[in-house]
């Protein structure tokens, strides 16, 4: 991952101001189509881009603290950043994506597998859980990026039980979780546990809380 990450960003800059005039010349006609005819495009791997096992989308939330969130709300509320399939354009889209360190608020990023919400209530999440951890201030960017790169690069080995992670910045603390799809499988959550603790580099008395989502909900 670290070795592609500057592969094509040259490319991506100079093909963005080329760009920018087709895609108002696409919006402008995609507005005009009728709404049953547009179809979303499959995001595929580029020639001699390195393909990943699953395509991921990133999404952004941000919430006012206090404020009792519905579950529609919340829906309403998460935003798509968008979906890449390839280590090359993962890259495009994080190296321009503010770290969390330097997010503010109440402020979420979540990266989930394509087809997968970040929410409980998605099917691939309602008899799930995930793995929580709680960091001090300052700890939250590198913790993420290290994260998502052993999520991507699938170091977790747990076949498709892994459905996303999300990372969540308050006021007074950081917390990172990563979410499977089988909260009765303990030989698999604790297989998630124990990567987790070596790609964070843990220390031994780290607190880490396995909470289902049933839980939550309730």
């Amino acid at each position: 991952f670290i070795r592609l990450k500057d592969d094509d960003s040259g490319d991506h800059d100079q093909n963005e101001e080329n760009s920018t005039q087709k895609d108002s010349e696409k919006e402008k006609n995609d507005r005009e189509k009728p709404q049953s005819t547009t179809k979303r495009k499959a995001v595929v791997p580029g020639p001699a881009e390195h393909p990943l096992q699953y395509n991921y989308t990133f999404w952004y939330s941000r919430r006012t603290p206090g404020r009792p969130t519905s579950s529609q709300s919340y829906e309403q509320n998460i935003k798509q950043i968008g979906t890449f399939a390839s280590v090359e354009q993962f890259w495009r889209f994080y190296s321009h994506m503010i770290r969390p360190g330097d997010l503010t608020g109440h402020s979420d990023f979540h990266l989930f597998k394509e087809g997968i919400k970040p929410m409980w209530e998605d099917d691939a999440n309602k008899n799930g859980g995930k793995w929580i951890i709680r960091l001090r201030k300052g700890l939250a960017s590198r913790c993420w990026e290290n994260l998502i790169l052993a999520m991507l690069g699938e170091q977790f080995m747990v076949g498709e039980e892994i459905c996303g992670a999300v990372v969540s910045v308050r006021f007074q603390e950081d917390i990172i979780s990563i979410w499977n799809k089988t909260a009765s499988d303990q030989a698999t959550t604790a297989r998630i546990r124990d990567t987790l603790r070596r790609v964070l580099n843990l220390p031994p008395n780290t607190i880490m809380e396995y909470k289902t989502h049933t839980d939550s909900i309730k």
